[in-house]
C-alpha cells in the first residue's frame, strides 16, 4: 500500500499542471485554446473524478493547424533524411528521459496498469529510433534498365498528414504513426481520442524541446464529429492514418473521398487463438490469457476468441478460468495490478452489456462476468464457455477483459469458426504439427499470424489486417509506402524514333 500511495502522490504531481492549465492545443509551437474558447472535461476511470478541461476544437482550429503544417512542410520535407534522423533520435532520448511522467499520466488517463504502461515510453522511443534510422534511405528507389531506357524510381513525402489515434495505449500508438510520418518528411496534425488526450500533449512538447522544428507536429483536441471530421475532409491534408473502430474507419473513408485522400486504417479485431491437442498446453494457456487480460483487453490484437480442440476443451478452459480468477483487479498505479479500470463509463457499460447477452444466448460464464466495486470502471476478467460462433459474444468486438471459448473437432471446423467473422486482424495458432501449421496459416483470413506465440512485436514486419480490420500496413518499409509518393524518371539510353503525326 505504501508503494501505491507513493505512486499516487507522484502521479498527482504530474497531473497538477493539466488540472491547472487544461489540455490545450499545440499549434506552430504554441500552446493555445480552441478558437471558440470551448472545453470538455476528461475524467479518470479510477474514480470518475475530473482530471482536466480539454480544448474542444472545430474546423477553424484544424484550418489553423493545417496552415502551419503546410508552411513547415516546405522546410521539413526538403531536409536531408540524415538531418531528420538526428532530430528524431534526440526525440527518442527525450521520451525516455520522461518515461515515468508518461507512464503515470497514461495510467491515470486510461486506467491501464503500470506494469504495462511503464514500458509505454520505452516502446515509443523505440519507434522513433527505428524510423529515424530509416530516414536517410527513405527517398531511395530502384534503377530499372532496358535497351532504350533507364528508369529511376524514388520516393518523396506526400505532404501534411492527419493522424487520429485511439484511447487504448495512446502514447505508444501515437508514436507508431507519427514517427514514420516525420521520418518520411511529412508534417503532422494529430487529433487524439477525446477519452485520453493527455500524453499527446506531452509528446509534442517533448519533441519540440528535443529540437523538432515548430509546426512540424501539431496537436488539435476535440471530438470526431467536429475536429475529426474537419481534419478528414480538409483539402490541405494529403492522407489520414487512423486507428480505431471499423465503423469509424468507414465514415472517415467517406469523408475523405471528395478530396481523394489516401487512408490507412488499423481497425477492429475478433482474433482467434486456436489450440490443438498436440500443442504445448502450458505455454498456450499463458499466451491466451496474456493476450486477452493484459492491457485490460483493450487492444485490437487481443485474443478475444479461444478455439480449443474438443478432446482437451474442458481441461483447457478450466485452466484458463483459474488464471482469470487469480488476476488482480485494482488501482492502475499498484504494481501488483494486472487489470485496471476500463477507459470510460460509456465503454464500461458496453462491456457489461455482453454479460447479459451471453447468458441470453446460452453461453456459460465460467469466470468473472461482473463489475468490481461501486467506484470507477472496474470489471472482473471474464470467461465465456460453451459458446457457438453465431453468438454476439463470438462475433462482436467487446474490447475488454472478456474471452469467448468455442470447441472444435478438426482443422476444417477450426478454420470455419476462425474465419467466420467480419474481422481479420490477427490469429494465434498452437500446434506442434508443422504441416498443420502451414495448412492453417495458408487458409486463415488474418493480416498477421503467430504460431506457438503470443503477439511478439518486430518493427520491420508488416502490421495490419484484412476484411473489416483495416487497409494498408505499418512497419518497416510499408510505413514509408503510405507516407510517401513513388515517382519515376525515365532517361533515354539511346535515341529512338519518335512517332510523327500529320506529316
Amino acid at each position: 500500500m505504501s508503494v501505491l500511495n507513493d505512486n499516487i502522490a507522484r502521479a498527482q504531481g504530474y497531473m497538477a499542471r493539466f488540472a491547472a492549465e487544461g489540455v490545450l492545443n499545440h499549434i506552430g509551437g504554441e500552446t493555445v485554446p480552441a478558437l471558440s474558447g470551448q472545453c470538455f472535461e476528461t475524467i479518470s476511470p479510477v474514480d470518475l473524478k475530473p482530471l482536466a478541461k480539454v480544448a474542444k476544437s472545430g474546423a477553424a482550429d484544424i484550418d489553423r493547424a493545417v496552415a502551419v503544417a503546410t508552411e513547415a512542410f516546405k522546410t521539413w520535407g526538403k531536409m536531408p533524411g540524415a538531418e531528420r534522423r538526428k532530430v528524431l533520435l534526440k526525440v527518442a532520448d527525450a521520451i525516455e528521459a520522461r518515461a515515468e511522467e508518461i507512464a503515470f499520466t497514461e495510467c491515470m488517463d486510461t486506467g491501464q496498469a503500470l506494469r504495462f504502461m511503464s514500458k509505454a515510453a520505452l516502446r515509443g522511443a523505440e519507434n522513433f529510433r527505428f524510423f529515424a534510422a530509416k530516414a536517410p534511405q527513405a527517398e531511395d528507389g530502384l534503377s530499372l534498365r532496358n535497351a532504350d531506357q533507364v528508369n529511376i524510381t524514388s520516393r518523396r513525402p506526400i505532404g501534411p498528414v492527419g493522424v487520429i489515434t485511439p484511447w487504448n495505449t495512446p502514447f505508444m500508438l501515437s508514436t507508431w504513426k507519427i514517427a514514420p510520418a516525420l521520418a518520411a518528411g511529412c508534417t503532422v496534425v494529430h487529433k487524439p481520442a477525446e477519452f485520453s488526450p493527455m500524453t499527446a500533449k506531452l509528446l509534442v512538447e517533448i519533441a519540440e524541446e528535443a529540437g523538432l522544428p515548430k509546426g512540424v507536429l501539431n496537436l488539435v483536441n476535440g471530438f470526431g464529429e467536429d475536429a475529426g471530421r474537419a481534419l478528414t475532409e480538409h483539402p490541405g491534408i494529403k492522407a489520414i492514418a487512423f486507428v480505431g473502430e471499423s465503423r469509424t474507419g468507414s465514415m472517415i473513408m467517406a469523408q475523405g473521398a471528395k478530396t481523394l485522400k489516401r487512408v490507412h486504417f488499423e481497425l477492429g479485431g475478433k482474433n482467434p487463438v486456436i489450440v490443438f491437442d498436440d500443442a504445448d498446453l502450458d505455454r498456450a494457456v499463458d499466451a491466451a490469457t496474456f493476450m486477452i487480460y493484459s492491457l485490460n483487453g483493450e487492444r485490437c490484437t487481443s485474443s478475444s476468441r479461444l478455439l480449443v480442440q474438443d478432446t482437451i476443451y474442458a481441461d483447457f478452459t478450466a485452466r484458463v478460468a483459474e488464471v482469470a480468477n487469480r488476476i488482480k483487479v485494482g488501482h492502475p498505479l499498484d504494481p501488483e495490478t494486472v487489470v485496471g479500470p476500463l477507459i470510460h463509463p460509456e465503454h464500461e457499460a458496453k462491456v457489461l452489456s455482453y454479460f447479459a447477452k451471453a447468458r441470453e444466448e446460452g453461453a456459460t460464464i465460467a469466470a468473472g462476468g461482473e463489475k468490481v466495486g461501486a467506484a470507477g470502471c472496474f470489471v472482473r476478467p471474464t470467461l465465456f464457455t460453451r459458446a457457438s460462433n453465431d453468438m454476439a459474444v463470438a462475433q462482436e468486438e467487446i474490447f475488454g477483459p472478456v474471452l469467448t471459448t468455442i470447441p472444435f473437432k478438426d482443422e476444417a471446423e477450426a478454420l470455419e469458426i476462425a474465419n467466420g467473422v467480419q474481422y481479420g486482424l490477427a490469429a494465434y495458432l498452437w500446434t506442434n504439427d508443422l504441416g498443420r501449421a502451414m495448412r492453417m496459416t495458408d487458409a486463415l483470413e488474418a493480416g498477421m499470424m503467430w504460431v506457438n506465440s503470443e503477439n511478439v512485436r518486430h518493427l520491420p514486419t508488416p502490421f495490419g489486417g484484412v476484411k473489416a480490420s483495416g487497409i494498408g500496413r505499418d512497419g518497416g518499409e510499408w510505413s514509408f509506402d503510405f507516407y510517401m509518393e513513388t515517382v519515376n524518371v525515365c532517361l533515354p539510353r539511346r535515341l529512338h524514333q519518335v512517332p510523327k503525326l500529320g506529316g
